[in-house]
């Protein structure tokens, strides 16, 4: 580590560099936190939900950012939910 600092002081075009990389992998790792706790269709415990993706509210917007989203029930998946359940 003291290493890549004194190479870092000895170029300083380095350091953005370095930071931005940094940053990214932060993000990347942000996001996979926040999907793995706040998101309805990412599962780890495959035991205890072995089907998650059939309790994801439908009204609720599921991607990051949603523009104009309408939801319309299909009449054939309502009557086949129904028809399982029984």
């Amino acid at each position: 580590m003291a290493s890549i600092l004194r190479m870092m002081m000895k170029k300083k075009e380095l350091i953005p560099l370095v930071g931005f990389v940094g940053m990214a992998g932060v993000g990347a790792v942000t996001m996979c936190i926040y999907s793995l706790v706040f998101k309805s269709d990412v599962s780890i415990n495959k035991r205890g939900n072995p089907t998650p993706w059939e309790n994801v509210d439908p009204r609720q917007p599921q991607k990051l950012i949603t523009i104009n989203q309408k939801w319309e029930p299909v009449e054939e998946l309502d009557m086949l939910k129904k028809l399982t359940k029984q």
